[in-house]
């Protein structure tokens, strides 16, 4: 795909994320390559920076194998994460900057040093400098929340936001952590972080390698959101969600119109 025709479509996808209003698939007119579809990201998030924005790290999709046999894909996706997205724990969220938004329950990690693309499980945590409870907003721009994959790839891998919890020190073991994810306290969603991968660090493995093959490598003071541990759960307004998570403690956010 050209310079050209990738910038239209990553001018595209940003307007429609400015502005909350959904768009066709790109899918019905195009025939984006998995590749074509990571530089429309690439084109879209550097015209945030452009405006202000500033890169804060990676979030991760597709870290069920479920999920990944429904998507008929055989890896992770990922999105990149900017200081924008960022939400106050606590603090009202307008669902107006939205147009499909969900939520749902992730492990966050805090990275100290740098981490290139071939590392091991022991030199991944090496380089975390604290684990949190999270919730992550995702939203895709397209129409009726339908996407093939190219299309969501494009879109941030609908990353659209995320609240971050209390920080711990992450010489703990979080492979099994058990969590309950609930809106007006009621309990929508529980699992546990072994959900993710298995283990989240498989996440932050894969997050490296797919960052740095990008020539983006995960940086020190970014935040790495390791991926769904359960389902997603529709948003509206008027709402109180809140993931409590074991050891960890909780994270949580009310919903405006």
């Amino acid at each position: 795909m050209s310079g050209r025709r990738i910038a239209t479509l990553a001018e595209r996808v940003d307007v429609a994320a400015q502005q909350a209003q959904a768009i066709p698939q790109f899918a019905d007119v195009e025939k984006l390559s998995e590749k074509d579809a990571y530089a429309v990201q690439a084109a879209s998030i550097a015209r945030r920076v452009q405006r202000g924005e500033r890169r804060t790290g990676v979030k991760m999709g597709f870290t069920s194998r479920a999920k990944m046999v429904q998507m008929g894909v055989h890896d992770m996706i990922w999105g990149r994460l900017t200081d924008a997205m960022a939400h106050a724990e606590g603090a009202p969220l307008s669902l107006k900057r939205f147009v499909h938004p969900r939520v749902e329950p992730e492990l966050a990690f805090l990275l100290g040093k740098p981490l290139p693309a071939n590392v091991s499980l022991a030199e991944a945590l090496d380089a975390v400098v604290a684990i949190a409870p999270a919730l992550e907003i995702i939203d895709s721009r397209f129409d009726d929340f339908r996407f093939t994959l190219g299309d969501v790839v494009a879109d941030n891998a609908s990353s659209s936001g995320y609240v971050i919890g209390p920080w711990h020190e992450a010489r703990r073991d979080f492979s099994n952590l058990g969590l309950v994810m609930s809106m007006n306290g009621a309990a929508r969603q529980a699992g546990s972080t072994a959900g993710i991968l298995g283990h989240p660090l498989r996440s932050l493995v894969a997050a490296a390698r797919l960052s740095a093959g990008a020539e983006e490598p995960l940086q020190a003071g970014w935040i790495v959101m390791a991926g769904g541990a359960t389902a997603a759960e529709a948003l509206g307004p008027g709402l109180h969600v809140l993931l409590e998570m074991q050891g960890l403690g909780r994270v949580e956010f009310n919903t405006s119109a």
